[in-house]
């Protein structure tokens, strides 16, 4: 059969863009990733959900909005021969563009995208460089890709979401789906070096609540004010991978060779949390220890500078077995065998109120986030948020995306530093503006912000700067009220920036429904306006 042409995947992508029934959406998918290829099956869907790669794969394609607007300019004018692009075609041109990188990187990267958008249509070059900057805005978030590969498969969906949560690779999963169905999916588990989607928690306002949903007795740990990790342990190889799938292991040679000294087991997929620590052994903020994340080079020195702690505190794969269908008080007893109490989280299981309130006043004055509070019966569910676990936090924050800022005045003038904030409608997946604000950062973060947001700006005018949404903040608040004045219908009062999210994707910020939820839950406690 011949290569499907890139036109196909473009058209199918407008009609997409057309509807906005989650049926429809999915019929449409559906149906045509049935009809291809076997090898053009992960890449398409990648580029459905407006990727150039898989979740995963830690490749990028590092293409400017200026370079695009500079590339597009000169490919404008059509080609001698004009071949048709295949979705296998763009593919393979990604990978060569992602893989030149450092000096000289920049030309070798302009001359390969001018050759595969000269042989684009109008149309086709609209997709690629949505592809391109992972913004596709066509409502196909990722429930609707499950929903669409369980149909063209004929595979329960359960089956195929718990599939991606161990691949974390929607393409390879479409992939086996469609050739190898259920008996393939069912072969699917943990594998070492594979990182997992990490299981998520709601947020709870009242100790009393958690403790009735977990059946009268929970487990609380400490919420650490640091970066999630997990661990991949074989023999003397160890590698560790971040809350968002990506490598750190060269970044955290300390954490490597602690793994490698004292946790007591050959095979182990391990998961903690990693805190940089100052004076007295107390927490240093966020963005120290994103220093350490993001650093390559003397990573020594800044090791010595920013000392890390380890803080492990669940066990998903033990010598050669699978742990997720154990019981988290099981999973918990097993870790504690492996490695020394002096790793552990911090926790206590009780199911009296005060006592957890007292540990939640211990975890605030030792510098942490909060507390946690984990089901003793509670399966490991890989990218699944749900009641089993909650974060207690004593402060109502939210982590939202920034999608324009304006151009400061007095002091702050040559800075962007009012940021419009954006959640996301998990229904759409489109960003909605919630608020405004220029609280919170430093004059070096005001700086820093304005270097960052000025190389994604997508448009501008006297007062504005539009950026492509890749920068995610938590941002504390008052209140949430009712706004004419923005899509959302919402607004936050008193937005202040807490810190910069580094390690959290534009994807799993917080949703236009839980700022409903919370909306209505202000109102146990006071009276609604009557305006």
């Amino acid at each position: 059969m011949a290569s499907t042409p890139f036109m196909k995947l473009a058209t199918l992508c407008e009609d997409l863009a057309r509807t906005s029934k989650r049926t429809v959406k999915t019929q449409l998918i559906s149906a045509f990733i049935r009809e291809l290829e076997e090898d053009e099956i992960s890449p398409a869907v990648c580029f459905i959900a407006g990727r150039a790669f898989p979740e995963s794969d830690s490749r990028v394609l590092d293409i400017s909005v200026r370079t695009l607007g500079r590339v597009l300019e000169r490919s404008r004018q059509p080609p001698l021969v004009q071949e048709p692009l295949t979705i296998s075609g763009v593919y393979r041109k990604f990978e060569e563009i992602a893989r030149f990188s450092g000096k000289g990187s920049r030309m070798k990267k302009e001359s390969l995208l001018e050759s595969l958008l000269g042989q684009a249509t109008l149309v086709e070059a609209k997709y690629l460089a949505k592809i391109i900057f992972g913004e596709m805005q066509i409502g196909v978030v990722e429930g609707v890709m499950l929903d669409a590969i369980a149909e063209a498969s004929s595979v329960n969906r359960d089956l195929v979401r718990r599939s991606h949560m161990f691949l974390g690779n929607l393409g390879q999963v479409a992939r086996i789906a469609l050739r190898q169905g259920k008996i393939g999916l069912e072969g699917i588990s943990i594998r070492l070096f594979n990182p997992i989607k990490p299981m998520l928690a709601e947020m709870a306002y009242e100790i009393s609540e958690v403790l009735t949903e977990h059946g009268g007795v929970t487990a609380f740990e400490y919420k650490f004010d640091g970066a999630r990790i997990q661990i991949h342990r074989r023999g003397s190889q160890v590698r560790i991978f971040s809350r968002r799938l990506t490598d750190v292991t060269n970044s955290l040679p300390d954490i490597v060779a602690l793994a490698s000294r004292r946790i007591k087991a050959n095979e182990a997929l391990l998961e903690g949390e990693v805190v940089a620590v100052g004076a007295g052994e107390k927490p240093l903020p966020f963005q120290d220890l994103m220093r350490r994340f993001r650093r390559v080079h003397e990573i020594s020195q800044v090791a010595r500078e920013i000392p890390l702690r380890l803080y492990l505190f669940d066990l998903l794969y033990l010598n050669g077995r699978s742990l997720v269908d154990m019981p988290y008080e099981d999973r918990w007893r097993s870790l504690s065998e492996i490695c020394d109490e002096g790793l552990l989280a911090k926790r206590i299981v009780t199911g009296d109120v005060s006592i957890a309130e007292e540990f939640l006043k211990e975890a605030l004055h030792a510098g942490h986030e909060g507390v946690m509070a984990k089901s003793l019966k509670s399966k490991y569910a890989p990218g699944v948020r749900g009641k089993k676990w909650f974060k207690i936090k004593p402060a109502d924050r939210l982590d939202l995306a920034i999608i324009a800022a304006d151009w400061g005045y007095g002091r702050r003038t040559g800075w962007l530093s009012n940021y419009h904030l954006a959640a996301i409608d998990e229904t759409t997946g489109d960003l909605l503006m919630v608020g405004k604000t220029f609280k919170g950062l430093t004059d070096e973060e005001f700086i820093e912000m304005t270097r960052n947001l000025l190389g994604l700006k997508i448009s501008e005018d006297e007062y504005t700067v539009r950026v492509e949404p890749n920068i995610v903040v938590e941002v504390a608040y008052n209140e949430i009220q009712k706004s004419s004045q923005y899509p959302s219908g919402l607004a936050l009062r008193f937005a202040r920036i807490v810190r910069i999210r580094e390690d959290k994707p534009v994807k799993d910020i917080d949703t236009i429904q839980r700022l409903r939820d919370l909306y209505e839950k202000q109102f146990e406690h006071k009276a609604r306006s009557r305006l």
